[in-house]
């Protein structure tokens, strides 16, 4: 019976077994999305931290190149000059840019320094810019203009008063960019004094560098595509430094969740909590940005389609280039940085070698147990043991196979 039994036994284990690894063959594996929602960790982000710097430089390289070789384009507030603008809708029929730039030639002796059609239907206007005009200029220009196209006011009849003029001095401009600056300074010493605070001088440090980015990028992409920057531009860049911190900040708070008391644990090394910390925030994120770049989208259809108001098109434009290149930053800039930063301390430094050490035994159990069963078993057995000199030798009670011989020992 015990020897059925066994067999039994036997047999029930060796069908089993296969069963067991079909079924984890044929377990489902998730997703990228899955993975990408749940934040388990799959992705690499402070393990490809090279590739990343990479292209972080590679992309300030470009926008250093755009600003230091094609420059800014600045609005008439930061330059100065007279500014003219009338309703699209004249006597004739529709005004084109190009009939404007005629007329202002003929009547001034210069070309005006740019003529663009803004909005559309019967909101559109011409605006004129050029440099500053004097009044006999400025007067000269709108009996030419009124004389050769007629613009209709909002009654539909020609009026001259629909003309309208207005000269910006440059101090005016100067004026606004040394307080936007000051005003940059103070929100970067807040900045800093906070996140110190909070959490510590490296999270201070990394964040601070991340903001920096961003204005070098978004200012290049200006200096690149050729924007406009005017007062609306200094608004939208303080407004996007704010929502670029934020998202920093939400992926440190996270770091710092996952890090505190790393030093006690030998589970995973501080770069290696804090890859699981962006995994964990990847979708807060993309959420995040998503949910602010849509009423910037908006504001831009609104701005250009419809109302044709040039301030909100240049703020909607810095605020959608700085939402795109603080999502980019605060995830593949901002926290390898502050992993580089912090691995240069003698207590990450020093974890991160026990963790190693630790690993290096469990290396070697699984390479035992993927070895053939042969040699497991070979290197698991142990030596025999060696009789003491002298020592009659002991006749062994049972066979090799380990089972009993059936023989009695009849000594006393």
């Amino acid at each position: 019976m015990a020897a059925k039994h066994s067999s039994d036994v036997t047999d029930s284990t060796g069908v089993e077994a296969p069963d067991l690894e079909a079924a984890a063959a044929d377990a489902p594996k998730h997703g990228f999305f899955v993975r990408l929602y749940t934040g388990t960790g799959a992705f690499e982000v402070i393990g490809r931290r090279k590739l990343w710097y990479g292209i972080s430089g590679l992309i300030v390289a470009v926008a250093l190149a755009s600003i230091l070789l094609r420059g800014f384009t600045f609005g008439i507030d930061f330059e100065g000059g007279t500014k003219v603008s009338m309703p699209a809708a004249g006597a004739s029929g529709t005004i084109s840019t190009q009939q404007v730039e005629d007329v202002f030639s003929k009547t001034l002796g210069k070309a005006a320094e740019s003529v663009v059609a803004v909005g559309s239907g019967g909101s559109a206007t011409i605006q004129i810019r050029s440099e500053t005009l004097s009044n006999e200029e400025t007067e000269k220009l709108r009996n030419a203009m009124f004389d050769a196209f007629q613009p209709k006011g909002s009654d539909g009849k020609p009026s001259k008063q629909v003309i309208s003029d207005s000269a910006v001095s440059e101090t005016w401009g100067g004026q606004i960019t040394k307080k936007a600056l000051i005003a940059l300074v103070v929100f970067l010493v807040l900045a800093a004094l906070y996140i110190t605070v909070r959490y510590e001088r490296y999270m201070a440090i990394a964040a601070l560098a991340t903001l920096v980015f961003d204005l070098l990028v978004t200012a290049g992409v200006y200096a690149l595509v050729g924007f406009e920057v005017t007062p609306a531009t200094v608004i939208g860049l303080l407004t996007i430094l704010g929502f670029s911190l934020y998202d920093t900040v939400i992926v440190f708070d996270k770091v710092e969740e996952n890090t505190h008391g790393f030093e006690h644990t030998t589970r995973r090394t501080f770069a290696e909590q804090a890859n699981l910390a962006v995994n964990q925030t990847f979708m807060r994120s993309i959420n995040t940005s998503l949910i602010s770049v849509l009423p910037i989208i908006s504001l831009m259809v609104v701005a250009v389609w419809l109302l044709g108001v040039g301030t909100l098109k240049d703020l909607a434009l810095v605020q959608l280039v700085g939402v795109i290149v603080g999502t980019y930053s605060s995830i593949f800039f901002a926290t390898p940085l502050l992993v580089s930063l912090r691995e240069r301390t003698d207590l990450v430094r020093t974890h991160t070698r026990r963790v190693l050490n630790r690993r290096k035994p469990a290396k070697a159990t699984e390479a035992v147990q993927d070895a053939e069963p042969e040699e497991a078993v070979v290197a698991a057995k142990p030596a025999p043991e060696k009789p003491a000199p002298g020592s009659r030798p002991v006749r062994p009670t049972g066979s090799r196979t380990g089972r009993p011989s059936g023989k009695r020992n009849t000594r006393r």
